[in-house]
């Protein structure tokens, strides 16, 4: 039985890696967005989700099948190494293949030729993600090592930024250091996993039963890059590489907040494979239920905050330049919660019971949804109309798998006392929202933004905790126990 001290840790060291994610853009960004401005942040952030549809195919749906399929045989080495091959050659294989189309369009797309050089150095994350077997360290729950690795490149690619970024001209190399900070560290994934695999050609590979589920997998990892990217791509056909600046600078922040959200869900997917493959199902509806009412709790004072604060986190973070960002940063803030609740409806419940194609029709609805919005509002009204897009297409994929999962899911949302939640958000807005009021901009616009958001932060997520605490909400409460009963073994 795996212990649950280790799944507090595996919590604690994702969201470390998911936050370290982001937390690198969010220190260098305020710099770079005043050096490169909305243009040249635009162009690298649109070479960048456009690469993102060749790392999806050279991945093949691989990221998310290998962690379930490389924790259920994680006991056997001989096994776990055999099925580590089999889902690296089939990597490698795609990550061909998806060279070989980007040659063509780089050579054929006007678009994509006019700025090659930046192509190039941003599709050296296909081969880096290939290599680095991410699925195979999560799906031994190898957190640790995964967070203190990726933080260590992010720490150089840092100074790299600060040292060769300092011209308009230089979006090029800003690229290769943001690819360096994301992706560089999965080599050392390749030559650590000798450590948990056998490295040496075992033979006697077997390709095909894998091939059904990572097909599936594949399809929805397709719908999902298509409403995660989307987006921005058709942004940067039908509009300014300036308004996708404007955009890019919208959901950074967005994306910060969505990887602490979604952390726990990606944490239990391999624990919660490993209760369903040994038939554990009250444990399994244990950990799905706290998921659920972490979500709600955690996600709900953030999007409302940073709705509320939205210039001030703009301002911050990217220079008033970047005006035009604000109101696709509101607009954007609900997909905090839509997320949060479809990662663990797919990720955490769906997918280990195997009922991927179930979340493939609700990413496929999500898809759809967001091609049709996107076309019809990005001519109208810019970064607004993809943030407004993307939004909607979030929440249809989270209520196409709250239906699907109705049966399962609605007792345990029933539990969750919302009324709590909804008072202490109210306490939270009532604390800070003066802070509005205030001219913090004679102190110059960036630290104004800076003292405005920090004076309101202390006082939101203040009033938010202290209501929750006073108003006895279970899981707050349970926190606050866990961390008291430390305290008092400790003196």
């Amino acid at each position: 039985m795996l212990e649950k001290s280790s799944l507090k840790r595996n919590f604690i060291m994702n969201a470390i890696l998911t936050m370290s994610s982001f937390i690198f853009p969010l220190i260098s960004f305020p710099y770079v967005s005043r050096i490169l401005l909305p243009e040249g942040t635009g162009k690298v952030s649109f070479a960048t989700s456009l690469i993102a549809y060749f790392v999806m195919f050279a991945q093949l749906g691989i990221p998310t099948y290998g962690v379930r399929a490389c924790a259920r045989v994680r006991d056997d080495k001989e096994k776990l190494s055999r099925t580590a091959h089999e889902l690296l050659i089939i990597n490698l294989v795609m990550t061909a293949v998806s060279y070989a189309v980007l040659a063509l369009a780089l050579i054929f797309v006007p678009r994509l030729r006019q700025e090659r050089l930046l192509y190039i150095v941003v599709s050296f994350t296909i081969f880096f993600t290939t290599i680095g077997m991410e699925w195979l360290y999560k799906a031994l729950e190898q957190y640790t090592y995964i967070a203190v690795r990726s933080i260590a490149f992010k720490v150089v690619a840092l100074v790299a930024m600060f040292v060769l970024v300092r011209e308009k001209e230089d979006y090029v190399i800003y690229g290769g250091i943001s690819i360096l900070a994301s992706s560089a560290s999965y080599v050392t994934n390749f030559f650590h996993a000798r450590r948990y695999i056998f490295m040496k050609p075992l033979g006697g590979y077997q390709f095909r039963p894998h091939l059904k589920a990572v097909m599936v997998f594949f399809a929805m990892s397709c719908a999902s890059t298509i409403y995660t990217n989307l987006d921005t791509v058709m942004l940067g056909f039908m509009d300014t590489d300036t308004t996708v600046g404007y955009y890019n600078a919208a959901v950074r922040i967005k994306n910060i907040l969505v990887s602490i959200v979604t952390s726990l869900g990606t944490v239990l997917l391999p624990r919660a494979s490993y209760y369903v493959e040994h038939k554990l199902w009250d444990q399994f509806r244990g950990i799905t239920r706290k998921a659920l009412n972490f979500v709600f709790v955690a996600a709900t004072p953030m999007m409302l905050y940073f709705i509320l604060f939205a210039r001030d986190g703009i301002y911050l973070l990217s220079g008033p330049e970047y005006a035009g960002a604000v109101l696709p940063m509101q607009i954007a803030m609900p997909v905090l919660l839509f997320v949060g609740i479809s990662n663990i409806l797919g990720i955490q419940i769906l997918v280990p019971m195997g009922r991927e194609l179930s979340v493939l029709w609700s990413i496929v609805a999500g898809a759809v949804v967001d091609l049709v919005l996107n076309a019809l509002l990005i001519p109208r009204f810019g970064a607004a109309g993809a943030a407004t897009a993307n939004m909607v297409a979030e929440g249809a994929v989270m209520v196409v798998q709250l239906v699907m999962l109705r049966k399962e899911v609605l007792p345990s949302m029933k539990k969750i006392q919302y009324w709590k939640i909804g008072l202490a958000l109210a306490a939270g807005v009532a604390a800070s929202w003066w802070v509005n009021g205030l001219d913090l901009s004679r102190w110059g616009q960036t630290l104004g933004s800076f003292l405005s958001l920090a004076l309101s932060a202390v006082l939101f997520f203040a009033a938010y905790g202290l209501t929750l605490l006073v108003a006895r909400e279970p899981l707050v409460r349970q926190v606050l126990g866990q961390i008291l009963g430390k305290l008092k073994r400790r003196s």
